[in-house]
């Protein structure tokens, strides 16, 4: 049986963590600009690598500082431009900004503003800022500082900062969020800091973070996960310099925000009043609210759970890397963060269960090009269903049916989806779409299994256990359809893929 014990504490996380941050605002007496990092409604990283973590902790933090908050959301104009994917749910960022947004509004919490921040003039950027402005948002652009954050004389000016839109504030805690990295999140917190200077507001700035963990080891697997989360970036922790010197501890942080302290105290040094007390911050650590560290209650469990976390990173680089959506020195970064714990890529259970589902695939395949396709999926309580490819079903399609045929102890040769409909769906795609396949994607499948359980109480049973997927492991062998990752999305599991090209005849 697969250990389903929690490893981390979210209501001890929640009660220290809400307290640093109200301790902190007291420091500086009128207004903290908190930038948060990582996925504000959705950090499904952190509860994969520390189990026990609810992927909306950070919106019950929020929710816990009451009335003393407002929030800005930073995009950048450039990312808007590019069509930049956020891979958690596979949109582009202006869509990830709605959803965000809804996501918020749904939990209680409202966005004051919306910063379209480094921008140029873009004019996807523009009708993205109409569209939002539509929907009842204030909205600023901000433009690029020229020599930020090297230059400081410029970026400290009227110049610099000074050309940034004071965002008027009324809450003594300011959330400053994004839609990823990159969003202008820290450049606009010091940009406010610069006008509140002017205005006479002590105004204070902090990073609310959750990894790297700085009381852990910084080969603890947790923290390595971390790494192979960014390994895009090219990020690394390190032991933090200053706070060993300041303080005689050892405490982790990343590469980024050790190089740029030094900076970052002359550029806030700069800006805010001679007694404000950021100019007390003696670390890239110290400057950081980050409490997950003392919620863990078993170490055993988050560091095999972070191990699991850098096996499925490594799997994803490899699949894109073959998409070209990622450079190569990526995977190497990967690997390098396996072998530095002894991991490799069949320690993950469900690859070798997929692998094996495939070369069960059907014996007649002689003439065809390509591989067979398998898949696996892990229950919570370990058990392991498998699906290959055949002309009913994908592969990914015929694993969730049998998974949800495993939950609700159903016979394994029950059919789940009445054969009118199947016959149906398979005319229209093979007469109507004059698609290549008459074989049901996941996508379709969901749909065919929802229509087929107002006819089979068994696949009415079945289809309410589709929920018991969510975050369950699953590997396929190859590179999932369009139908069969739309489906993927929508049930939220682990999924990893070894990224081979299906065989045109078997999908």
């Amino acid at each position: 049986m697969k250990d389903k014990r929690a490893g981390f504490s979210t209501e001890e996380y929640l009660r220290i963590q809400t307290r640093e941050i109200k301790d902190r605002v007291s420091r500086f007496g009128e207004k903290l600009y908190l930038e948060f990092g990582g996925k504000l409604c959705h950090d499904f990283h952190a509860a994969r690598v520390l189990p026990g973590y609810e992927p909306d902790t950070k919106v019950k933090v929020l929710k816990a500082l009451g009335d003393d908050i407002e929030i800005i959301y930073c995009v950048s104009a450039r990312d808007i431009q590019k069509g930049r994917m956020r891979n958690d749910f596979g949109l582009p960022y202006d869509r990830q900004v709605q959803k965000d947004l809804y996501d918020l509004r749904e939990r209680g919490l409202n966005i004051s503003t919306i910063c379209l921040s480094l921008f140029g003039g873009e004019e996807t950027a523009k009708r993205f800022k109409r569209k939002i402005e539509n929907y009842g948002y204030r909205v600023y652009t901000q433009p690029v500082i020229e020599g930020y954050p090297f230059d400081l004389e410029r970026v400290v000016s009227p110049a610099g900062f000074g050309k940034m839109t004071y965002i008027p504030t009324t809450k003594p805690i300011v959330i400053v969020t994004g839609a990823g990295g990159g969003s202008g999140k820290m450049a606009l917190c010091l940009a406010q800091i610069y006008h509140d200077t002017k205005h006479g507001i002590n105004s204070g700035f902090a990073k609310f973070e959750t990894f790297p963990i700085w009381n852990l080891d910084v080969n603890h697997p947790i923290n390595i996960a971390y790494e192979a989360a960014t390994a895009d970036l090219g990020d690394f922790n390190m032991v933090d310099p200053f706070h060993l010197r300041n303080y005689n501890k050892i405490a982790v942080n990343y590469n980024r925000d050790v190089e740029n302290f030094d900076l970052m105290k002359n550029i806030t040094a700069k800006i805010a009043a001679e007694g404000n007390y950021i100019h007390r911050y003696n670390s890239p650590t110290n400057m950081g609210v980050n409490m997950a560290g003392f919620a863990i209650t078993d170490d055993e469990i988050c560091r095999e759970a972070a191990k699991q976390e850098i096996i499925r990173r490594y799997f994803r680089y490899k699949k894109e890397v073959f998409l070209g959506i990622e450079k190569p020195d990526t995977i190497q970064r990967a690997e390098h963060l396996m072998q530095k714990l002894s991991l490799k890529p069949e320690d993950r259970r469900v690859v070798l269960a997929a692998r094996k589902a495939a070369d069960e695939g059907p014996s007649s395949g002689k003439g065809h090009k390509g591989v067979f396709c398998g898949a696996a999926i892990e229950l919570a309580d370990g058990q392991m269903v498998t699906g290959k490819n055949s002309p009913l079903l994908h592969a990914e399609a015929a694993a969730v049916i049998n998974a949800i045929k495993a939950l609700a102890q159903i016979p394994d040769d029950a059919d789940l989806i009445h054969s009118e409909i199947l016959k149906n769906i398979s005319l229209l795609k093979k007469k109507v779409l004059k698609g290549a396949s008459e074989s049901l994607n996941l996508d379709e499948t969901l749909i065919a299994l929802a229509t087929s359980a107002r006819y089979n109480p068994q696949t009415r049973t079945a289809v309410w256990k589709l929920g018991e997927l969510y975050n369950c492991e699953m590997h396929v062998t190859h590179l999932p359809l369009e139908g069969d990752e739309a489906g993927l999305v929508k049930l939220r599991m682990n999924i990893t893929t070894d990224a081979q090209i299906p065989s045109i005849n078997n999908v």
